[in-house]
């Protein structure tokens, strides 16, 4: 039988959306930032010469800078004030995750509520400002290092970089936060969402394009939109799989009242760890051939050129060490976020229980050994949608744009963004039905 929440969903329509006024300010405020992100990606670095960069960056936009240009909705490319995109914040967001389980004053932090996660935000954005800071000055470096990339290079190009670079990530944290607060959907996914789908109408024209041209065959094109949509049923399906462990809560006596157990599900997610093995066995996999393409070629030992050519896109040694770097961070990512122990711990706080199963340390083994089996599938499906785009590309020769790790992005913060919309609409209709009830009582007590 269906929840009161879902017979509510299933009701929803336009007219409820037209009613609900806040959920449309959100929307508008949402988009506005966006546009603002968009806008901010085509205003240039002070002191670079745009054309040129724009030829050095087509040499290395198949390393680890195309992967960023994507996250960075081409800022890269343009070597725009936003070109770090927020990837320092997640970098940092990460980084500061992985201490919290190790260091104990940060864990104890994270159990004393909204204070303690207010004090870890604030430890996050400090790291955000100095991995900004050192990869802003990287870039001015690396900038410098180029032949007529910067007009005058020297200390004043540096630190107008930096300033620039790190002002740019800085904002959008906070445009982020704010969208968090003020608009609809999670901030920080929505601007990498945002930048991923920008590029998609010109990929499509350019796939297109190939087609028309007879670079590629109108079959392989039908077979690559058919193979899309699957993939994205795929994506759609996982990360809406649960698998639900029964709680259950014994009877209670409040006063001379005798209340019964109520019981209730803990949802474990099929896919704990979302995206982030994607990005990280991406970036890792990419650094060699970045490092590479800035480095003579002439000057590198055999071995290190025998290396790159191994671990370049298509090629068996990159497709093995992908999926195999995909598989050990699902794991060791879900190890980081989901704690068994701390979960046994406050169920058995609140006097749940799983039936049959004792109470306690029994519990957190018993989780444990549910989510490690879920994690298998769960990594078996990050490797599935990311190595599929590699095959093809590698087989075809297809410009396959909307990769596996967008392709999780776009349809994961879709996913998030449509459930958020949905319960403020469900929220909208509860407040008419309470509205509704007090009228009525206010009528029978005339």
């Amino acid at each position: 039988m269906a929840s009161a929440a879902e017979q509510l969903a299933s009701n929803l329509n336009f007219s409820t959306f037209a009613k609900a006024e806040d959920l449309k300010k959100r929307l508008w405020f949402t988009l506005g930032a966006l546009l603002v992100y968009r806008l901010g990606t085509y205003i240039p670095l002070p002191g670079l010469n745009p054309e040129a960069f724009a030829q050095a960056f087509q040499g290395q936009s198949g390393g680890i800078l195309g992967l960023f240009n994507m996250f960075a909705g081409g800022a890269v490319e343009r070597m725009a004030i936003f070109a770090l995109g927020i990837m320092p914040y997640i970098s940092a967001s990460i980084i500061v995750q992985l201490m919290t389980s190790v260091i104990p004053a940060l864990e104890q932090l994270k159990k004393e509520g909204e204070q303690g996660r207010k004090v870890i935000n604030q430890y996050t954005r400090y790291g955000t400002v100095l991995l900004g800071t050192m990869q802003a000055y990287g870039i001015a470096i690396g900038l410098e290092s180029g032949s007529g990339l910067v007009n005058d290079p020297g200390w004043f190009f540096r630190i107008s970089t930096v300033i620039s670079l790190l002002g740019g990530t800085m904002f959008l944290m906070w445009l982020g936060e704010q969208i968090t607060s003020r608009g609809i959907g999670n901030g920080i996914s929505l601007i990498i969402f945002a930048g991923i789908v920008a590029a998609l109408p010109s990929a499509l024209a350019g796939t297109l394009e190939l087609g028309r041209t007879g670079a590629l065959s109108t079959p392989l094109i039908l077979a690559i939109i058919v193979m899309v949509v699957a993939v994205i049923a795929l994506i759609v399906f996982v990360e809406r799989a649960q698998r639900r462990l029964l709680i259950q809560y014994p009877k209670r006596q409040v006063g001379n009242r005798m209340f019964q157990g109520d019981t209730s599900h803990l949802p474990l997610k099929l896919n704990t760890s979302g995206v982030i093995p994607a990005i990280f066995a991406s970036s890792l996999l990419l650094l060699p051939a970045t490092a590479a393409g800035f480095t003579n070629a002439a000057t590198l030992p055999d071995w290190a050129t025998t290396i790159v050519g191994a671990l370049a896109h298509g090629q068996p040694l990159y497709m093995v060490f992908y999926a195999a770097m995909i598989a050990f961070f699902a794991f060791f990512y879900t190890a980081i976020v989901f704690n068994p122990k701390d979960t046994a711990d406050n169920l058995k706080k609140h006097g749940g229980f799983i039936p049959g199963i004792r109470p306690g340390e029994r519990t957190a083994e018993y989780i444990d050994y549910v989510l490690t089996r879920i994690t298998v599938i769960g990594a078996i499906y990050l490797v599935f949608v990311c190595i599929l785009p590699e095959i093809l590309i590698a087989q075809t020769g297809v410009p396959f744009y909307l990769g596996g790790t967008s392709l999780l992005i776009v349809v994961s913060v879709t996913l998030d963004t449509v459930a958020q919309v949905q319960g403020h609409l469900i929220a909208q209709q509860y407040e008419g039905l309470i509205k509704k009830s007090k009228l009525r009582g206010g009528k029978r007590g005339r």
